[in-house]
């Protein structure tokens, strides 16, 4: 089941992957506790000069999360998993 959430969060830390060091989060901040995640997949979409990054993180507690960053802003998206 998918849950949308469209809210703003700070990602307390990143770690660097791949041999052009890709960032990743690897902590957020959601609803007053913090999600570590372990592996990720990352999207790059380009309009123009803009670019949007998506990303689908597996998190400590079985749940996918989406994010997206947009310069220094991230936002969750939504989650996905069993509820």
């Amino acid at each position: 089941m998918t849950q949308i959430i469209n809210q703003t969060v700070h990602v307390n830390a990143v770690y660097f992957a791949g041999a052009d060091l890709k960032t990743f989060p690897r902590e957020i901040e959601y609803q007053g506790r913090a999600i570590t995640f372990a592996t990720g997949l990352r999207y790059l979409i380009r309009r123009g000069a803009e670019a949007l990054q998506l990303f689908d993180m597996s998190g400590d507690d079985g749940f996918t999360y989406r994010l997206s960053r947009r310069g220094d802003s991230w936002t969750l998206l939504g989650t996905k998993g069993a509820f």
